[in-house]
């Protein structure tokens, strides 16, 4: 089954607002073959630079253009395309969005390949442990304590059992950063809480922070400190009262392995949108065996939700799943299937590959940017 075509698309919503939420826009990657079958994949970063990546022609052996890599190929053969991907764009990849870019291409020949098999991509990763998961409605702050209690109260009414805030305008100053766990903590009640700070402190700061939030039972503080300061989260997590968690921003194995290696989180988030199936893979185990827990981060549209689910069911100590509640299209009606918690939890996908499919009428409303058919 040789690749014949590697189509990346660019969607977007008319209007697109300035906060930090990843599902206004998305770069899908396309994987067609000489046998009619296609595989569908997504990165989570900017998509005009994923774009590019996808695009670009042949430079020299070592910096390359991902389709002129791809074209010609095996599709099944996902193992060695990724290594065969990794070294022919060694001289702008190796731990940023060029791993992302590739996780969009491993995502749809992974999807591919699940159906050509006519099997879901967890039995292909080896089998699922979990058939669903307690998930937590992931959602920004309020503006304030108020509006934030008002927030995290909609969400455990509508059925979730855990809830998470993040981002802006944590790291105002300690009075706004208590006011607003103090404000979710209210609004969620009994329900499970969870804190993304948005990579706003100093270690000391952070660690003053998680003392104080600790009176609010939250289930973990995520991402605390700058994404690369490795030896401040071994710092912090060796004295924190609450567990600490990060690794969304994270492309790949060899942006894992030092926080791995130095054992400095107590929860791995896996974004399967920056690291694929095939490096996802290799973090489950490592992860696994240094005895600590693992998470999904998704923030995009319903392709890295499924992804998220066949990858998290396969992990053995997976204990909640994030899922994305902004209220955008994008995360909605993307594909046919709607991959939502209901009741607080959300099932595995047993459909072929990813298990979802396309709106291809969606798709032409929002599309911005076509290449590569």
């Amino acid at each position: 089954m040789k690749i014949t075509h590697v189509v990346c698309q660019i969607l977007r919503l008319k209007s697109v607002s300035a906060k930090t939420a990843s599902s206004q826009d998305a770069v899908l990657v396309r994987v067609r073959t000489d046998e009619g079958l296609e595989g569908i994949g997504e990165a989570d970063a900017s998509p005009e630079v994923v774009k590019a990546i996808v695009d670009a022609p042949f430079s020299h052996n070592i910096a390359c253009g991902l389709r002129e890599i791809l074209i010609g190929e095996q599709a099944l053969e996902t193992e060695r395309l990724w290594r065969k991907m990794l070294r022919r764009t060694m001289y702008f990849g190796r731990t940023s969005v060029t791993i992302a870019a590739m996780s969009a291409v491993d995502m749809a020949l992974w999807d591919l390949k699940g159906k050509a098999f006519g099997q879901p991509i967890h039995r292909l990763l080896g089998g699922k442990q979990h058939e669903r998961f307690k998930a937590y409605a992931s959602i920004l702050f309020g503006r304030d304590g108020h509006e934030t209690h008002d927030i995290a109260r909609r969400w455990v009414e509508a059925g979730y059992r855990a809830v998470k805030l993040g981002w802006e305008p944590m790291g105002t100053s300690a009075e706004v950063d208590l006011d607003l766990v103090r404000g979710g903590r209210l609004g969620a009640g009994d329900a499970t809480l969870l804190v993304d700070a948005g990579c706003v402190w100093d270690a000391r700061t952070a660690l003053r922070r998680a003392k104080a939030f600790a009176d609010y039972d939250i289930e973990w503080l995520e991402e605390p400190l700058r994404q690369d300061d490795v030896e401040s989260y071994r710092w912090l997590r060796d004295r924190s009262p609450v567990p600490i968690a990060a690794g969304e921003g994270e492309c790949g194995r060899e942006a894992f392995r030092p926080l791995i290696d130095r054992r400095a989180l107590d929860v791995y988030q896996v974004d399967l949108s920056r690291c694929g199936f095939t490096d996802a893979a290799y973090i489950r185990a490592r992860v696994e065996e240094i005895g600590a827990r693992l998470c999904n981060h998704c923030y995009t549209s319903p392709l890295t939700v499924a992804a998220s689910l066949h990858w998290l069911s396969t992990c053995r100590d997976a204990f909640l799943f994030e899922d994305c509640v902004e209220d955008s299209p994008l995360r909605h009606e993307l594909t046919h299937e709607r991959l939502q918690a209901v009741d607080g939890y959300i099932s595995v996908p047993d459909g072929p590959g990813l298990g979802v499919t396309l709106d291809e009428e969606f798709v032409r409303r929002h599309l911005v940017a076509e290449s590569g058919t």
